[in-house]
């Protein structure tokens, strides 16, 4: 696979990433993990050269993690391992829909427990990416970023990332320590980083790592009907998959396969493909615990669509319904 740096301060890595939440946290809840599965696709992920690996203290809660560390078992120095911190698990069996409860903790202490907690669970003696899951209301972005930043100088961390932040909180942020990503939900149904967020990182070398960039199965055709949808998945909470906004959005899927047909690609490849055309240092994070969706994935770092393949995919309707 052809690689990209993460930023112009950051590391090296495959242009398309892997996301680990779902082999333990989140989708389809009610079905049972495979842990053997998991630890095969993220070996896989390796073989393929899909290098960056994100995670999250927070999924499972902690489990996630665990997961990772023990797959990396013998191959940690093939991983560019990228995990969270600053949000903390109230009740991992859900609320409303079955979805886990979470609540921002951006506390210094907080971080400087969670980071050598992390280290554990991961089996690693550095985190390639230390990332902040959210940004504390109740906590300033300098005193969170500060002790993110003394992980880095202990040699606990590499790079620090942010993520789902405005620019302001990415200044005041990089006043205290070089930002070397952000991470926020892009796709061709998610653009609201287009606006400001992506330029100012591009201007300033910062990295961008679109999570749900396949729209949460949504672009490539895996639902049609919210009763498709696994019971205890979180998508029954959101707005764009009840029922009547899902039935108008149907048009934005079948407008990706569209120009998936007429380029024999997937509309998986399409839509990262369509990513990893907005610009430099952007590595899409697909969620997976499927081998052949990684392999499909993984496919797009060497797909080329024409101008006008990128027209129609730019002309793309916004979807009904809000994020959340």
């Amino acid at each position: 696979m052809r690689t990209t740096t993460l930023g112009t301060r950051g590391p090296e890595v495959g242009v398309i990433g892997l996301g680990a939440m779902g082999m333990s946290f989140a989708y389809d809840m009610a079905t049972q993990r495979d842990e053997a599965t998991s630890v095969s696709v993220i070996h896989q992920a390796l073989d393929l050269g899909v290098t960056l690996i994100d995670t999250a203290d927070v999924y499972g809660p902690y489990t996630n993690e665990e997961l990772l560390g023990r797959a990396l078992t013998g191959r940690r120095d093939q991983a560019v391992i990228a995990t969270k911190v600053g949000l903390e698990s109230i009740d991992p069996t859900g609320g409303p829909g079955g979805s886990p409860l979470v609540k921002p903790n951006g506390r210094p202490e907080h971080v400087r427990a969670a980071i050598d907690a992390s280290l554990r669970r991961l089996n690693t003696d550095h985190i390639d990416l230390y990332q902040l899951h959210r940004v504390d209301p109740d906590v300033p972005i300098e005193e969170t970023w500060g002790a993110m930043a003394e992980a880095v100088t202990a040699g606990k961390a590499l790079h620090l990332g942010l993520s789902e932040v405005t620019v302001e909180q990415i200044q005041r942020a990089h006043t205290i320590h070089p930002v070397t990503s952000v991470q926020s939900e892009f796709s061709l149904w998610t653009r609201d980083v287009q606006a400001e967020v992506l330029p100012h990182c591009q201007q300033h070398g910062i990295g961008l790592l679109p999570y749900s960039p396949l729209g949460r199965g949504f672009l490539v055709g895996r639902f049609t009907s919210f009763d498709e949808l696994p019971q205890n998945d979180q998508r029954r909470r959101l707005p764009r998959f009840q029922q009547d906004n899902l039935r108008a959005n149907l048009d934005i899927a079948a407008k990706v396969r569209a120009v998936a047909d007429r380029t024999g690609a997937t509309p998986a490849q399409i839509a990262l493909t369509w990513l990893l055309t907005q610009g430099p240092h952007i590595v899409p994070i697909p969620g997976t615990k499927n081998p052949t969706y990684l392999a499909d994935n993984a496919g797009a770092a060497d797909l080329q669509l024409s101008i006008a393949d990128l027209a129609d995919l730019d002309a793309i309707q916004a979807p009904i319904g809000a994020r959340y």
